[in-house]
């Protein structure tokens, strides 16, 4: 059938994906004259300037992106670190940049493709029941539950855009990236970005610099931690195909993050336990009689020092004082979501009830300090049943390609880092809000860090669709097609 005999929707269509890039380029063109002549009509203003300067760019990114879309998340984590201002303040950097690639990716399926389509992985359906969760507690929550007004709006929706957002990066990890080097490009230029805070805070004269160029959200964000240990580690131990001073340099960032984490931040648990953890459950998994040997020495070490270590985990900083706190919180919480269990009392709510029940003595509002019980006080029982199931199947999927995964290379030095970084993610929950920032605790500025473990799960199910595609095509070589 020859193109003119296709109903104009058809032909639209086909028109968009052939001339994709010459629509690109006019948006461009076009945008640079419109900025010009804004320009000219209204004079020399910073403002004015700066989105004369800014619209060709990112006309010119958007052509980039819908070209190329896992650069887009290798722009995450490079502006998520290093690019201190926020774009919008309220907002934050890391979130404004993960909901313009969410923009991008629906508009490339809505207008350029006219097709939705999801790659088939048994980790999307709880996250899918979780935003359609979500927004009923949303819609529960504007029920009148306590005598006093709710969180206002821009808060509940900011608590929405969190868990919206933090899903969809998963999701268009999944689905975008489709060839390992970009999976290599994302990782390494989170472990480059990584070094470059780690070895900076370590050398005094460059502890200012550091100061300057990095947003203080990452250095205070548990999970870039909890990821920067296993995945560099299992990159240095596991994929062989590094040259040996790569390794090396892999292996000291390993140790300097360890370094920095148990030594001058060792107050701060969730700096040094929950990175533990995942070095721990990745050497188990890829060296187990090397684990083995660790654990038992290292627990012997911790036995002739346990009441030393108990006086440094309890009653170094608050520890203390934070652990009674959070122990009481969680007790009314609890109390306080008695009235709505199954969808909580919506996004951003529970804070503004907790002042009509007491703490310590004290009436004022407060936040739990901890993912999961945020997680039900927001979306109640079916958000954390959505949550967990999640988990569940992440694992589930973590632990089968640990079993298939080519020997050797990246891939297998990725997924070992990654299991850990699971298990460790999910564990570091009962610290904090680490991984769904609360918007009136971490913030949504915390995003800078919080969608790290959402970026490199997405790449799981990325791996899962390249062995695939890769198996099929074996198995056509094979039948002669």
């Amino acid at each position: 059938m020859h193109i003119t005999d296709l109903h104009p929707t058809h032909r639209l269509q086909h028109w968009l994906q052939k001339n994709r890039l010459l629509l690109l380029r006019f948006l461009v063109v076009a945008g640079a004259l419109l900025g010009s002549v804004a320009f000219a009509l209204y004079g020399l203003s910073l403002k004015l300037t700066l989105l004369v300067v800014a619209t060709p760019v990112v006309l010119v990114g958007t052509a980039v992106l819908l070209r190329w879309p896992p650069l887009g998340f290798v722009l995450l984590i490079v502006a998520s670190h290093v690019f201190k201002m926020e774009v919008i303040y309220v907002i934050g950097t890391a979130a404004v940049l993960a909901s313009g690639l969410t923009a991008l990716w629906l508009f490339d399926m809505a207008i350029i493709k006219r097709q939705f389509s999801m790659v088939k992985s048994r980790t999307t359906a709880p996250l899918f029941l979780f935003v359609l969760v979500t927004i009923l507690a949303f819609i529960n929550g504007q029920l009148p539950w306590y005598p006093v007004t709710p969180a206002p709006l821009n808060g509940q929706f900011g608590g929405i855009l969190i868990l919206v957002i933090s899903v969809a990066v998963y999701l268009m990890v999944a689905n975008q990236v489709r060839d390992e080097r970009w999976l290599m490009a994302i990782v390494f230029m989170f472990i480059l970005v990584g070094a470059g805070m780690i070895f900076g805070r370590m050398i005094p004269f460059t502890l200012r610099l550091v100061m300057m160029v990095y947003s203080q959200q990452v250095a205070s964000g548990g999970m870039f931690w909890t990821w920067i240990v296993p995945l560099s580690f299992t990159q240095a131990v596991f994929n062989k195909t590094l040259h040996i001073r790569w390794r090396a340099a892999l292996m000291a960032v390993t140790l300097g993050a360890l370094y920095i984490s148990l030594g001058p931040a060792r107050a701060w648990v969730s700096g040094w336990l929950p990175p533990l953890v995942a070095l721990m459950v990745a050497l188990w998994v890829g060296m187990p009689r090397q684990a083995f040997m660790a654990t038992l020495f290292g627990g012997l070490a911790v036995l002739t020092q346990i009441q030393s270590l108990m006086d440094n985990l309890l009653y170094i900083g608050d520890n203390s004082y934070s652990e009674t706190t959070r122990l009481e919180a969680w007790r009314i919480i609890g109390e306080i979501v008695k009235i709505s269990p199954l969808l909580g009392l919506g996004p951003a709510n529970y804070s503004y009830y907790t002042q009509l029940f007491p703490i310590l003595g004290w009436y004022v509002q407060f936040n739990s300090h901890n993912q999961y019980v945020d997680i039900v006080a927001q979306t109640g029982i079916l958000g954390l049943i959505c949550i967990l199931w999640f988990a569940w199947e992440i694992l589930r999927l973590a632990w089968r390609l640990h079993q298939i995964v080519p020997k050797g290379g990246f891939l297998e030095a990725y997924v070992y880092g990654t299991l850990g970084g699971i298990v460790a993610t999910f564990a570091a929950g009962m610290l904090g809000d680490w991984f769904l920032p609360y918007v009136y605790n971490a913030t949504i500025r915390a995003m800078r860090t919080s969608l790290l473990p959402w970026i490199f799960m997405g790449g799981l199910v990325a791996i899962e669709q390249m062995l695939l595609a890769r198996k099929e095509a074996s198995g056509q070589v094979a039948s002669g097609k």
